[in-house]
């Protein structure tokens, strides 16, 4: 259940995406020629093209490598070992084993087709997706890596130090989707060692194979990772598990998982870079849109137009991940509000949770980088953030819909009382038996009415008994309030914990008897249990009840609060005390211990009951457990205090017996009571003692926080005159370059805008926004071609270049371009000034005539 399903098939060649920009060659390069031919594995090729100009690459690339280098072509079929080329002005995407181009959907300047071709591979090819990212500018390739991480797929960059541009490599770093970083003469290696290790799919174990069946290295390393982070991967699929621990081996070099297991249990810093392996942290804002459409057209009105009188909505996004999710429930619920006559007063508060404390604070601090205008419209750009330089900021009233907490959704109570819970792609990476005990939590944590919003992969399965889908396509349900077929066990089995560390004895199917039973025996066996056999409870060694046996109301009532199965919190008045100490006995002695003419209040009078309390002692599926039968006397039979009948006499030695042992309980209960009274009463003068000390460290921390902050204070005063001097000292800069009358172009090391006058602005169309562009970005007037390559040189040389440029409305400049050095003699770019020579060429020209 809620497993992806890929169109990749066994006879389907395995792909790489690779991405780059023009400037990426080098790095292409390198990366093909140290490809083996023999891979069986075919590459696609992207790289940020001019639309206008002939494609050259597959020629290029040809010399470098033994494989056949071809353009892509439309339906044309993917053959292992083969390289394949995007066009110019095209968009490549991968369908089964076919190419598909289509033109660019975006202006030129605005398009992602590394995204576009590493997409189509993650849906596609699933787990057996790669993607690489080279040599680039901008942030192309980072949305598309994490859809390959997402689905388990392996991701490959370049590392930045190599890079002649190094933006996209550091954008796909920084956003934590790198599974390998090294230089592209490394990658090949490195990525083949990975295929090499991952299973081939004969003998492999499938996903819902517990791991401890599946491995027992498997299980170590489950084991280790709940030991150093408490989380329980038990219950996670075996598929999932693997495949994350082979990466981090690849990574190692660890060929055996018996090996890797080891290196676990003594290197804590790998437990916690596999535990954030495996918390798949991919999310991206208003994901699969046709569900947020469906949300805000009518499932988040029709939550507010139930008869309940709630103007207070309280939704949880389970696995929120870095907050894009919670966020976007938060935004589509300000633009269904929008449509509601003002004033109202509804409200929603959030609850977003997820188990990674990184992605928490990523969420928490709300920053997202410009690469989300691909998922955000302008619209909601505008109203919902703020932008800076380079990221977007979600605006303070959205961030004060939302609550981030980490939570462990397996180990840690719910959230209760919700309107709305989004669980989407979580429950994929769950077991089956994980996934059956998680969606009657929600059902319980859900008000009546309330909306169960899952992701493309998942549903709800067997319990449609618990919701009914609202639009089972979109993964929208609503909670059913009169659940039937059992769901008082759903329920039980749903509290946390989930995992298989919890109370519950479990008893090996291999165990039991199968042995053949006739069916006659069967039946009349149950009836016989179920009318004449006097009514019982199997108990576990903490207490809590496992099996009960016939009508046990009289005995036991549910306590009030948390469901607690607990033998000692259901048991009736009179029945506690006595149950205790016989439970105490029955565990030290070999034969079963009986209690009579126990007095037990019902609403239909006092009952006398006898009790018979056995503990399990040999090896069985019970062992360690205990049985507790009750007995109802009938009244003529209930011995009466005081006569001299054997039953009065049996029924005096019974009582007399039952407080004595309950004077005996007392006694060791005031013992144990003194005991641990004694110990912490040393506890409380021992920590009398450090508090002591600590407050004479906080005094001394105050006065050493006194003298700092006046320091610091200093400081600031002599910051703020500096600051003052630099604005100064702008101003005057900015009217010396404006009042020169010359077009004057300052560029960084990248050869991105630093700085420009009022007349370069003219020649090359700037704007304010584009401080920080790249110089190829901007279009200008003059006609020069070759202005970028003669920056470059003389970035490079040191060499000043001068040359005299016409412009497309008949007009000259001297254009001149030398380098910029700092006060401290660092080279940190480079200066263009344009000097307009248009009347002297005019005279000149005349002069000729």
């Amino acid at each position: 259940m809620g497993d992806r399903s890929f169109a990749s098939r066994p006879e389907a060649p395995r792909m790489i995406g690779i991405g780059a920009s023009a400037g990426g060659l080098v790095a292409l390069e390198e990366f093909l020629e140290r490809m083996p031919p023999d891979s069986g594995i075919a590459c696609l090729v992207v790289q940020h093209l001019d639309p206008t100009q002939k494609g050259l690459l597959p020629e290029l690339l040809q010399r470098v490598t033994a494989m056949p280098v071809c353009a892509a072509e439309q339906d044309m079929r993917i053959e292992p070992g083969h390289v394949y080329v995007i066009p110019p002005n095209t968009e490549l995407t991968v369908v089964g084993t076919t190419l598909h181009l289509a033109a660019p959907g975006a202006p030129r300047g605005m398009r992602l087709p590394v995204n576009i071709l590493f997409s189509s591979l993650a849906s596609g090819q699933g787990e057996r997706a790669i993607g690489v990212v080279l040599s680039g500018m901008g942030s192309d390739g980072t949305a598309g890596l994490q859809d390959i991480k997402a689905v388990g797929g392996l991701t490959a960059v370049q590392d930045p130090e190599s890079a002649q541009f190094d933006s996209m490599p550091r954008s796909a770093i920084a956003a934590g989707c790198a599974d390998i970083v090294a230089p592209p003469s490394e990658l090949p290696e490195r990525i083949l060692a990975v295929v090499a290790a991952q299973p081939s799919g004969q003998g492999a174990v499938t996903d819902d194979t517990p791991p401890a069946e599946t491995s027992p290295p498997l299980e170590r390393i489950v084991a280790s990772l709940q030991q150093r982070i408490r989380h329980d991967f038990s219950m996670y699929k075996t598929s999932t598990l693997l495949r994350r621990s082979e990466r981090r081996m690849a990574i190692h070099g660890v060929s055996a998982l018996e090996q890797y297991a080891e290196f676990l249990e003594h290197n804590p810093k790998e437990v916690e870079l596999l535990f954030k392996e495996l918390l798949i942290g991919v999310t991206n804002f208003f994901r699969d849109s046709a569900a947020w459409e469906r949300l805000a057209e009518t499932v988040l009105p029709d939550l507010l137009a139930r008869p309940t009188g709630e103007h207070k909505l309280r939704a949880w996004v389970v696995g929120c991940s870095t907050g894009e999710e919670a966020y976007s429930l938060a935004m589509v619920f300000r633009e269904v509000m929008d449509q509601f006559p003002q004033p109202h007063a509804f409200t929603l508060q959030i609850f977003a949770s997820d188990l990674s404390a990184d992605g928490i604070a990523v969420a928490r601090r709300g920053q997202y980088p410009l690469a989300i205008a691909d998922d955000v419209s302008p619209e909601r750009l505008a109203r919902f953030f703020t932008a800076h330089e380079r990221y977007y900021q979600i605006k303070q009233g959205i961030r004060d819909m939302v609550l981030f907490t980490r939570h462990d959704v397996i180990l840690d109570p719910p959230f209760t009382k919700l309107d709305l819970i989004a669980c989407r792609n979580l429950l994929i990476y769950f077991g089956s038996e994980l996934q059956r005990r998680l969606l009657p939590l929600f059902h319980y944590s859900l008000r009546p009415g309330g909306v169960l919003f899952l992701g493309t992969s998942e549903t709800i399965g067997q319990f449609d008994n618990l919701f009914t889908p609202i639009d089972s396509r979109l993964r929208l349900y609503q909670r059913q309030d009169h659940a039937h077929k059992g769901g008082g066990v759903f329920l039980q089995h749903a509290f946390p914990p989930l995992s298989g560390t919890n109370k519950e004895h479990s008893v090996s199917p291999a165990e039991s008897s199968t042995r053949h039973i006739d069916p006659l025996q069967a039946e009349a066996d149950q009836v016989l249990l179920q009318v004449y056999a006097p009514a019982a409870v199997v108990l576990n060694a903490e207490g809590d009840i496992v099996y009960v046996s016939g009508h046990t109301g009289k005995y036991l009532e549910p306590a009030a609060g948390k469901a607690n199965w607990n033998i000692f919190a259901m048991a009736r008045e009179g029945l506690g005390t006595p149950l205790s100490s016989a439970l105490k006995e029955a565990a030290k002695a070999e034969r079963p211990v009986h209690l009579h003419n126990l007095e037990v209040p019902t609403p239909a009078g006092v009952q006398r009951v006898d009790i018979t309390v056995q503990a399990f002692h040999d090896p069985s599926p019970l062992r360690g457990m205990s049985m507790i039968v009750f007995r109802d006397l009938p009244p003529g039979k209930a011995g009466k205090r005081g006569g001299r009948t054997d039953e009065g006499r049996t029924a005096h030695d019974a009582e007399l017996q039952q407080y004595r042992a309950e004077i005996e309980s007392l006694r060791e209960e005031a013992r144990t009571s003194r005991e641990e009274s004694q110990a912490a009463n040393e506890e409380l003068q021992s920590a009398n003692e450090e508090l002591q000390s600590t407050n004479e460290e906080l005094n001394s921390s105050k006065e050493e926080m006194q003298s700092m902050n006046e320091e610091l204070q200093t400081i600031n005063s002599e910051l703020q005159a500096k600051l003052d001097d630099l604005a100064l000292a702008q101003s005057d800069m900015q009217n010396v370059l404006n009042s020169v009358d010359i077009a004057i172009l300052f560029l960084n090391q990248n050869l991105h805008v630093r700085r420009y006058t009022e007349k370069a602005a003219k020649l090359f169309s700037l704007r304010e926004s584009d401080v920080g562009r790249p110089l190829s970005d901007l279009t200008t007037s003059l006609e020069y071609p070759e202005l970028q390559d003669d920056a470059y040189e003389t970035l490079r040389t040191l060499t000043p270049s001068e040359k005299q440029i016409t412009t497309d409305d008949s007009c000259w400049f001297e254009v001149r371009i030398m380098p910029y050095r700092r006060l401290d003699n660092v080279i940190d770019g480079v200066v263009i000034t344009l000097l307009d020579i248009t009347e002297t060429k005019r005279l000149e020209a005349a002069l000729r005539e």
